[in-house]
């Protein structure tokens, strides 16, 4: 069997693609990683690596085993932490994995009072577009996830967390502003912006254009939240954000108008996942009810599941 070593000298190189380099961030010499990894070559009886003057190629099977080193690596990783933990209150550290639509927004709302509860707890946050966070999920590059549902994976758990409104926004001088009251089929044949492909809030809100023939902008896709609020205020279109963004940063912007729409609910509910292998799903549970205790006292208008 490889050592856990090894497979960190093999991650290391498959990223930077460069011994140097890897050797640096591993903090051994250069000298030593080559040898490790022709040693794990040999143990394992297959190419791992090609190596040439401008550049190292992770082969095919080289890139096979290191996602299982990833995963190993991580399982490792909790394990430590797991044992570290017994008998104290929840620490370590936490990976957390989730999309530019909903950190900014929910942590600063969460994080002082759970720092205060568990200071021995570090939060190690990334975010990533929602399609690609349940695959770094499964290759142990986050330990938990905090996302918009639906996840259907079967080595994953989910844990429902709250319902978020969407709301429509345009801008002041838009024509459907001056209305006191909007419902779905007001909105057939106007244009209407969202986030590029990837983000779930773009498959929602192209299937609500479906629904009720409004014409998704797909030449015009906003990179982020505050993207299409500009895009909004400049008149180019409607857009559907989500609460979290609506009540943090659209309160004091008087371009735009936020309204919702009548009739059935338009949400996305938010969920924490995590890999169903996990030995920490009690700490994952007790960080679950911190986000419905600060979401249900920041976010008053939202529901919570759970």
């Amino acid at each position: 069997m490889p050592s856990l070593r090894q497979l960190e000298y093999l991650l290391a190189l498959e990223e930077h693609r460069h011994f140097r380099r890897a050797a640096e961030v591993c903090g051994v010499s250069q000298p030593t990683l080559s040898a490790q990894l022709r040693g794990l070559e040999e143990r394992l009886g297959v190419q791992l690596v090609e190596r040439n003057r401008s550049a190292v190629i992770v082969t095919p099977v080289g890139r096979q085993v290191a996602a299982i080193g990833r995963r190993m690596l991580s399982d490792a990783e909790e394990i430590r932490q797991l044992a570290a933990a017994q008998g104290e209150d929840m620490g370590g550290t936490i990976r957390l994995g989730l999309p530019p639509t909903i950190g900014p927004y929910l942590l600063p709302r969460m994080i002082s009072d759970l720092h205060a509860t568990y200071p021995k707890l570090k939060l190690y946050v990334r975010e990533d577009i929602p399609t690609a966070l349940p695959p770094a999920l499964e290759q142990g590059r986050h330990d938990v996830l905090v996302m918009p549902l639906s996840v259907n994976r079967k080595d994953l758990d989910v844990e429902p967390l709250f319902r978020e409104p969407l709301y429509l926004a345009m801008a002041a001088d838009h024509p459907l502003a001056a209305r006191s009251k909007l419902g779905r089929r007001d909105l057939r044949g106007y244009a209407v912006l969202t986030l590029e492909s990837g983000h779930q809030l773009h498959e929602q809100v192209k299937r609500l254009c479906d629904e009720v023939g409004a014409k998704l902008m797909s030449d015009y896709e906003g990179t982020s939240l505050d993207t299409l609020r500009e895009m909004v205020g400049m008149g180019m279109g409607v857009s559907f954000l989500p609460g979290l963004y609506v009540h943090s940063s659209l309160a004091q912007d008087a371009t735009i108008k936020v309204s919702s729409i009548s009739g059935a609910p338009i949400y996305r509910t938010v969920g924490l996942v995590w890999r169903k292998s996990s030995a920490r799903k009690q700490e994952f549970l007790v960080l679950a009810n911190h986000l419905r205790d600060a979401v249900r006292r920041e976010f008053p208008q939202f529901t919570i599941i759970g």
